[in-house]
């Protein structure tokens, strides 16, 4: 394989990254809880790494709006409409994985 240019990597890490986020907005019965506890992060997370990506670069970039990039919609919206409670079972997993 020829070695990608600065472009090629570019380009195809930003349609990986589209597709993570489509992923996500199809899958809203995975909630935020069990991704944290089995990838470490979550949706939460991948908005706040848009938000410093565009502090980086110089274009200011609110964490509602980041979030709403990542959800598809505004925050709390997505909330009311697909976030369960999260059971006794996934907040001990949590927090075990905060002491780690």
């Amino acid at each position: 394989m020829d070695k990608l240019t600065p472009e090629q990597t570019r380009d195809l890490e930003a349609a990986a990254f589209r597709r993570l986020v489509s992923h996500l907005r199809e899958r809203t019965d995975v909630q935020n809880i069990d991704m944290m506890n089995l990838a470490g992060f979550c949706r939460n997370c991948l908005s706040r790494w848009y938000q410093e990506a565009a502090e980086e670069a110089g274009t200011p970039l609110s964490k509602d709006e980041a979030r709403e990039i990542v959800y598809g919609m505004p925050y709390e919206e997505w909330r009311a409409r697909h976030q369960t409670e999260a059971s006794p079972e996934q907040q001990k997993k949590f927090a075990e994985r905060q002491e780690e």
